[in-house]
């Protein structure tokens, strides 16, 4: 019994898809990805949509076909569009300079926090405050996106630290007299 996914992903055109046995490979406009699949989940390309299936409905089944739907749809997406993850820098005198490719941060600290771009990821500073981090590859932008984060997340008394763009960050009342 074969389950075939409800979500077919199309493929837009200038995107090619190589299938071989545990492993997918995504070429497109922007670079190439490559994505290692479960065994157990097979994946088809028919006409510019590729469908994932699953041999049973079994919960273990079930889950690795959602994961693979998405990882497929994420390099599809990546390698046409890319991904870019905004971050917001807030403080006196905290602010960020690109260095070439790499990323330095003056964060409040005695040294200034420099971080390597990794390969595939480039950083764009529009202004001192705002760092945009972009690549093809979901999982490296978001990692990469939380390394930075991690160095001085925003604390909850002043609001000072860097955060995503957006993100809401909970207040708390200080001492009281």
């Amino acid at each position: 019994m074969s389950r075939i996914g409800r979500k077919p992903i199309d493929v837009p055109s200038g995107v090619d898809i190589a299938i071989k046995p545990e492993l997918v490979t995504v070429k497109g406009p922007k670079g190439e990805l490559s994505e290692r699949i479960h065994r157990d989940m097979t994946v088809a390309i028919d006409g510019g949509v590729v469908t994932v299936s699953r041999p049973t409905d079994r919960g273990e089944h079930r889950a690795l076909h959602g994961l693979t739907r998405s990882l497929v749809a994420n390099m599809v997406e990546g390698v046409t569009n890319g991904y870019a993850k905004r971050l917001e820098i807030q403080g006196v005198g905290y602010r960020a300079v690109l260095k070439g490719k790499d990323l330095e941060l003056a964060l409040g600290y005695s040294h200034p926090v420099s971080i390597a771009a990794p390969e595939g990821i480039e950083f764009e500073v529009p202004q001192p405050t705002r760092v945009v981090v972009r690549g093809i590859s979901k999982q490296a932008v978001g990692e990469t996106a939380a390394i930075i984060r991690k160095q001085r997340p925003p604390e909850p008394y002043k609001g000072k630290g860097i955060r995503y763009e957006g993100e809401f960050v909970a207040r708390k009342v200080g001492k009281r007299a």
